[in-house]
């Protein structure tokens, strides 16, 4: 009996210092007066700095999009659509400009969450997410974004709002998104990221995000660059879709495959391979037909094989990225 009375103290105490750290304003229906007022911008404010250093510009391809740094090891939340897939070589800028090498990881098709790393030594500016989910609806919020892409002269966009509806794997502020912070951070006045902007409603003040609980139910698969579920934000690369644009023979002089033919523009033209080059190995192995035919057998449009070849006295090694069949 006094372990249960201690147990319920115990958790009385944690309510009651939940509730002491609590922004009092989130609790108004409005702000209802000048003070209110400033005491939203005054938290706002104290916070923005370390904010704005922590989201990034994500450019994949020809796209761009948002993500915000959680580790001073440069781990980046940012959304499945913006990624696109497992282990894109993606450029990280930061708010000054500055840019570093990273790669997509793991993500979430059915709820558009996704994970990165920055591949270049950090240690890198970070912010803190609320992992206790203490966000209720009503509460105030700001989000950020590189809207339309990087812009060093305009900075990142700040925007302010409420949370207007919560769903199990959605989140919805009335914070103004565009095109480009798709993948950026939705943060709480104490400065803590709740959320991962995903897309806009019906008009650009119904702004959906990932709700970070929908990251931490999948962290570990996400950090291990798992695909996890089926939706509409990512396509799975489906096996033996992929195009690889090359012909070979059997080598009649050395060990490996010759390359007889080039898809222009393909794939592995792309990566440097000319016609007439010796294939000495696929995914480490020694380069045989059956070998490269189980590789790609294997593979889907988007993913990587990893080719060591010669042409003449110099040898490469490069993982190329296999396309969609023509």
């Amino acid at each position: 009996m006094k372990l249960c009375k201690a147990i319920y103290v115990f958790l009385g105490m944690l309510s009651m210092q939940a509730s002491a750290d609590r922004l009092y304003f989130n609790d108004l229906p409005t702000p209802k007066s000048l003070d209110d007022l400033r005491a939203i911008q005054e938290a706002m404010q104290s916070n923005l700095s370390r904010a704005r250093r922590a989201t990034v510009c994500l450019q994949i391809g020809e796209g761009s999009g948002s993500g915000v740094i959680v580790s001073p090891e440069g781990l980046v939340l940012t959304a499945a659509h913006v990624t696109g897939g497992i282990g894109e070589e993606v450029t990280v800028v930061m708010e000054d400009g500055t840019e570093y090498q990273g790669v997509s990881l793991g993500l979430n098709a059915k709820t558009d969450a996704a994970m990165l790393k920055i591949t270049d030594s950090g240690p890198f500016p970070f912010v803190e997410c609320d992992k206790n989910d203490t966000t209720k609806l009503g509460d105030w919020v700001f989000s950020l974004g590189h809207s339309g892409g990087y812009d060093k002269a305009r900075g990142i966009n700040v925007r302010i709002g409420r949370l207007v509806r919560e769903a199990e794997t959605t989140i919805q502020s009335d914070c103004m998104l565009i095109g480009g912070d798709s993948g950026g951070p939705l943060f709480d006045m104490t400065g803590k990221v709740i959320g991962i902007h995903s897309r806009v409603g019906a008009s650009k003040e119904e702004s959906m995000h990932v709700p970070l609980r929908e990251f931490q139910a999948h962290w570990d698969e996400l950090e291990k660059s798992d695909f996890v579920g089926e939706g509409p934000f990512a396509k799975k690369p489906v096996p033996g879709s992929g195009f690889l644009g090359m012909l070979v023979e059997d080598s009649s002089e050395k060990k490996g495959l010759r390359v007889t033919e080039l898809w222009e523009k393909g794939p592995a033209e792309k990566a440097g391979i000319k016609v007439g080059d010796l294939i000495l190995e696929v995914e480490g192995g020694s380069a045989t037909q059956e070998l490269l035919k189980s590789t790609l057998g294997q593979l889907g449009s988007g993913q990587k094989i990893l080719i060591k070849w010669t042409g003449g006295e110099e040898t490469k090694e490069k993982e190329v990225k296999l396309e969609d069949r023509p």
